[in-house]
């Protein structure tokens, strides 16, 4: 029974960081897709959000197998109840992708106001932060998902600097105001990723500890 419990375990842990990998994958191809706005990437973003779905639809069913069937208890059972909280973060930050690559898709043809800086950086940052939360869920490292939630804060001033820099732009030139709302969107859901990212650290903390705490502040 232990045998067969842990090897239900590890596939688990398999399936959830092949999902995180691919939404890791959708966020940077979404704002890729913007950046150079390549409509085409931007239709594989939002074609593979289906894909993240099936995924989380087949993780949800092996959580609810692995406690019907070995009854785990403890630790086990919060690492199955964490890999539930984990995908449905995962699931979140995929939608987010796609979102930002519908937003290429409206903008097909039109320049852009300004060259993407801080956008691109937002989203290296939140997939720096989901690889994070991977490996630590999987290494169960506490101090590495701490170290991770503590960068939401760098999240939050690059949102602030775009926030910032497009209010300032559509104050100085009303022509700019439809693509720039579009830009604070994309900023916004960028962020969102950021704080689903947290909450992946929040629920491995909990895993290893039982002690579930708001950190994202």
């Amino acid at each position: 029974m232990r045998s067969t419990l842990e090897a239900q375990l590890k596939d688990l842990n398999t399936d959830i960081l092949r999902m995180g990998q691919r939404v890791s994958e959708m966020i940077d191809n979404s704002v890729l897709s913007l950046a150079r706005q390549d409509v085409a990437l931007a239709q594989r973003v939002i074609d593979a959000d289906d894909e993240i779905d099936r995924m989380l639809i087949a993780i949800e069913m092996r959580c609810l197998q692995v406690m019907a069937l070995q009854q785990p208890m403890a630790r086990d059972l919060r690492t199955v109840g964490t890999g539930l909280k984990i995908v449905t973060d995962l699931e979140r930050m995929a939608d987010h992708a796609t979102d930002i690559a519908e937003v290429t898709l409206r903008l097909e043809g039109e320049p852009l106001i300004k060259p993407l800086i801080d956008i691109p950086r937002m989203a290296a940052l939140a997939q720096e932060m989901v690889r994070a939360a991977l490996d630590a869920f999987v290494e169960e490292d506490e101090s590495a998902a701490r170290a991770m939630i503590a960068r939401d804060h760098e999240m939050d001033a690059l949102y602030s600097a775009v926030f910032d820099e497009l209010v300032e732009m559509m104050e100085q030139n009303p022509q700019v105001v439809r693509q720039a709302t579009y830009l604070l969107h994309v900023a916004g859901w960028l962020e969102r990723i950021g704080d689903h990212a947290t909450n992946l650290g929040e629920w491995i903390i909990y895993r290893l500890t039982g002690e579930l705490s708001d950190l994202n502040t």
